[in-house]
């Protein structure tokens, strides 16, 4: 607080200055307007863009006389003199590549030129959002350099850099306007789900790899900014409307529509406003991997199927164990036991495309009230809402179907020529969200519960072995006897179970989804540029309070414990310096950051740039820094049931919020427990456990050589989670050479107490340890654990921890980009990334790189092929690379996609229309293991006032 309360002194002192106020216009060669040209003093750090009709406004506290330098991309930059106050200046500039005098803010939160980033940057301009080849920006901002996308639904898509991919991507951090766009409970971004519209964004900027030193600890592996236009700078009426096609072979063709409006207006110059609308909404690519999730070449017809897109069969029991029970209770001979194979069977599951509609929408509205007290930049007042509302399918452990749901974000912000100071919260519902794995379970269990089913199949095995069947046979038979009267999909019966079910968060007979969690966030920086003249010096801070409450459904905030509310905070301070007449630039930061349960961690950075040559065009770069990644709130908090296993958060008092009691079966542990069931909670799981892949592998062998498979066990030995940190080393190298750009940069990491998960086995009663004996007897608390494991008496869990093995990635990327003859364009970008970690030291630990080794981008455009037609082609090629995640593990295959798009310019009407189309091959493709295979989409778009 007392932080906040010297920077909001600093800037009322601040604004106090003298003012020097310039307005005017650039425009091109052909005298039309440049929109979104870069317009900043000399010498100085601040700056302004163009409106859409080339316009600008600008104040200072220098005297003229001084000089304005102009540039936009595409363009060659100008200088203009100014020599009074409220002077009108007329800019023309003239067609030439000069990215590299581009403003950008974000790697040094001020402006500042590309050329002048100590760190690799990304960015989007609003000519880039104009002329992309898919269906709206945000999907194309897969074609940047180091970006890869990872799609869970057509509307749910995942943006990670350097390594490390997850669709719940907790390590890479998004911004709109100053604001963080992850969700309060699963604490990553839900792609555009409330972000902007392709009418509203002024652009956008990447920053690969770790940020930690300015932005904090969840912008551990990137951060991308997304900023929308100002209704001061960009007026009028604006709205598209967008028609077309998605095409795939499991889900046909199917329509496809997303229209927009923007209205923004400018009262006077102390006042204006601006509000938008869009909605989308089309036919999600349709999940049909009916692979068998454990052993590879498995289908539907083996007895323990378990399809990757199919729910229900995840219910499994050893029918030799079933018919144990069933001979204790006198329903099968004593003689029958000698049948019954000692087998898993599972249950019939229900398709992934029956237990949801297959539709995506999103409608997103924003409003924003803007103030400006002194009528000019130097203070403005801020007031922002946003609302976004949908359908999609969220894939974690399992997949989830977000029906209805919808989140907000409100925001107050202060801000000026040196400041801003910003407070906003966060809000989510849930709507009518479900669990797809829990729908087929309880839809079955709605019908014949587990015991029933198991049971009448055990009885019929044995019938039909006895009739002389095989036993392919016989399981058959079986199957077939106990699925008789079984809900069928498109049936009365099938849909009355739908709704119940999913309209109950309880696990045991539904599978809804509850949540209402919210986050505040505050944060403040302050730049001394205009009181200290030896160096830059910024300073800032932010707050943060994590207000969970999913009804103890996700997390363990069940109303007897109450909610859970988590607090977090950080400070940072950071130095620039100009050196060696300009030509060296020094950057020095360095942020601490406490979070409530754990240690405060510093992460400093220091950055060297260097301009080389005549021209200034050979820029060198090169950074250091240390980032932590603290665990998130699920790492923490959650106690999610997912069918296979418990995800169970490691903080010290989740360990005991987490309760649950189990049956016990086997007469050994009904003697230990005293009774039929026994409570377990998370302290079993974290030090009472084995290692899942050693009891896969003692069950395995068990019933051939129990004494061999004890051997084999191992107990978990894994501490709670903790802070991960990186040590990362970046080189750069930027240059403009004959009408060149060129971007190389390399990175090499250094992971410590990488953060992932372990899955362990439990035993309901007994104490797990190394190679336990069964020969010691029942007294034995080993060879009671030995029992729990060999009956089936256990609990698996999935546990958040970190590996004590050091992790590392490198990678580098090339780009380059040339201006030909003709307005013709021309780019590419090839990237290279590679991890290394010993898993033979760790071989329960799964790091998930999830990354490939090589990917190639290239386009081709021209946005006035001839008077008012333009067009784009773009491409992307990646090689093959393993997935791994806690839904499923498998081989993604290498893919080439193209893209294209042709657009016409009505200027009389103020409009364009554009006909694109993507993955033009038709090759259908997948970025992870579970979503639908990506198809093919068309569209159509009018589009006014651009």
């Amino acid at each position: 607080m007392k932080i906040y309360l010297f920077i909001l002194s600093l800037f009322f002192c601040g604004i106090t200055y003298s003012q020097t106020s310039i307005s005017g216009s650039v425009k091109d060669s052909k005298n039309q307007p440049v929109p979104g040209a870069n317009v900043k003093v000399a010498g100085e750090s601040a700056g302004t863009i163009t409106d859409a009709n080339g316009n600008f406004s600008l104040t200072t506290t220098k005297k003229p006389p001084f000089d304005l330098e102009v540039s936009s991309v595409g363009y060659g930059s100008s200088t203009v003199s100014v020599t009074s106050n409220n002077q009108n200046v007329s800019v023309s500039l003239t067609e030439q590549e000069t990215q590299l005098d581009e403003i950008v803010v974000s790697a040094s939160r001020t402006p500042e030129k590309v050329r002048e980033s100590p760190v690799t940057i990304e960015r989007m301009t609003i000519r880039d959002v104009k002329k992309t080849a898919s269906p709206t920006f945000y999907d194309g901002l897969e074609n940047l350099k180091e970006v890869q996308m990872n799609t869970s639904s057509m509307s749910f898509k995942s943006i990670n850099t350097r390594g490390f991919a997850t669709v719940a991507n907790t390590r890479f951090m998004q911004l709109v306007d100053g604001m963080d766009n992850s969700s309060p409970l699963l604490n990553f971004v839900l792609g555009n789900l409330i972000g902007v519209s392709d009418i509203d964004v002024a652009s956008v900027e990447l920053l690969p790899g770790a940020s930690s030193a300015l932005y904090g600890a969840n912008a551990f592996n990137g951060i991308l900014f997304m900023n929308s236009k100002s209704p001061f700078k960009y007026q009028g009426i604006s709205a598209y409307v967008k028609y077309g096609a998605t095409s795939q072979k499991a889900a046909g063709s199917n329509d496809y529509r997303d229209y927009g409006i923007r209205a923004a207006h400018k009262f006077n110059d102390y006042f204006a406003a601006k509000a938008n609308f869009t909605y989308m909404n089309g036919t999600d690519w349709w999940a049909t991997d009916y692979d068998d999730k454990t052993v590879e070449g498995r289908d539907r017809s083996h007895h323990n199927y378990n399809g990757i897109n199919v729910y229900g069969d995840e219910a499994t029991t050893n029918i030799k164990s079933v018919g144990q029970s069933l001979v204790g209770l006198g329903l099968l001979p004593a003689s029958a036991l000698n049948i019954l194979p000692n087998e898993n069977v599972s249950r019939t599951g229900y398709n992934e495309v029956d237990l949801t509609d297959n539709q995506v929408r999103n409608a997103k509205i924003d409003f924003s009230l803007h103030l400006r007290p002194f009528g000019n930049e130097k203070l403005e007042v801020i007031w922002q809402s946003k609302f976004g509302f949908g359908n999609s399918v969220y894939q974690g452990a399992n997949r989830y179907y977000l029906n209805g749901f919808s989140m907000q974000q409100h925001k107050l912000e202060l801000t000026g020529k040196n400041f801003f100071v910003r407070g906003y919260f966060t809000t989510e519902d849930g709507g009518s969200s479900y669990d797809m794995l829990f729908t087929g379970l309880n839809i079955n269990r709605a019908w014949k519960p587990d015991a029933t089913w198991f049971g009448q199949y055990a009885g019929a095995y044995v019938q039909s072995t006895l009739l002389g069947a095989t036993p392919t046979q016989a399981h058959a038979a079986a199957r077939n006897v106990a699925d008789t009267g079984r809900f069928l999909p498109g049936t009365p019966e099938f849909q009355n179970a739908f709704n119940q079910v999913i309209a109950n968060p309880d696990v045991l007979s539904g599978s809804k989804l509850v949540d209402n969690s919210k986050i505040y966030h505050s944060d403040a920086n302050y730049n001394f540029r205009d009181l200290i003249k030896v160096a830059e010096i910024q300073v800032g801070g932010s707050y943060r309070r994590y207000d969970l409450n999913s009804f103890g459904r996700i997390y363990t905030d069940t109303p007897q414990f109450g909610g859970i509310k988590y607090d977090e905070y950080g400070v940072y301070t950071q130095v620039q310096k100009k050196l060696m007449d300009d030509r060296l630039k020094f950057t020095g930061s360095v942020r601490y950051d406490k979070a409530e349960n754990f240690d405060g961690n510093y992460s400093p950075r220091v950055s060297l740039v260097y301009t080389a040559g005549e021209a200034k065009n050979h820029i060198f770069r090169g950074s250091f820094q240390t980032g932590f990644r603290n665990p998130t709130t699920q790492d923490q908090y959650i106690g999610f049931n997912v069918g296979n296993a418990i995800l169970l958060g490691s903080a010290p008092d989740n360990l005991t919020r987490y309760v649950e009691t189990l049956p016990v079966t086997s007469p050994l542990g009904q003697a230990l427990v005293g009774g039929t069931s026994t409570t377990i909670d998370g302290n079993n799981a974290y030090y009472n456990s084995y290692t899942a892949q050693s009891a896969q592998a003692f069950a395995a062998l068990a019933p051939t050589d129990p004494i061999a498979a004890s051997a084999l066990l191992v107990r978990t030995d894994v501490d709670l989670v903790k802070p991960e940190t990186v040590k990362a080393f970046e080189l750069g190298y930027r240059a403009e050479v004959k009408g060149f750009t060129y971007d190389i940069n390399g990175y090499y990491n250094i992971y410590n107490d990488f953060i992932g998960n372990l899955t362990v086995v439990a035993p309901l009663y007994g104490t797990a340890q190394d190679a336990p004996n069964p020969l010691l007897g029942p007294t034995d608390p080993g060879a009671q654990s030995i029992d729990a494991l060999a009956t089936g008496n256990t609990r698996a869990f999935q546990l958040y921890t970190n590996t004590d093995i050091e992790i590392k990635s490198l990678g580098f990327g090339v780009g380059v980009s040339k201006k030909l003859p003709r307005n013709f364009e021309v780019s590419a970008n090839y990237n290279y990334a590679e991890f290394d970690f010993d898993q033979a030291k760790d071989p329960s630990f799964e790091a998930g790189f999830n990354t490939p080794k090589h990917r190639v981008k290239a386009s081709f455009s021209n946005d006035n092929l001839f008077k008012n037609f333009g067009f784009n082609i773009s491409g992307r090629w990646s090689d093959e690379y393993y997935w791994e995640s806690t839904f499923d593990d498998g081989m993604i295959d290498a893919v080439t996609v193209i893209d294209a798009q042709i657009s016409y310019g009505l200027p009389g009407l103020k409009s364009v229309i554009k006909a694109g189309a993507t993955n033009l091959g038709g090759t259908e493709y997948r970025q992870l293991i579970g979503p639908g295979l990506i198809g093919q989409q068309y569209f159509l778009s009018l589009t006014i006032n651009p």
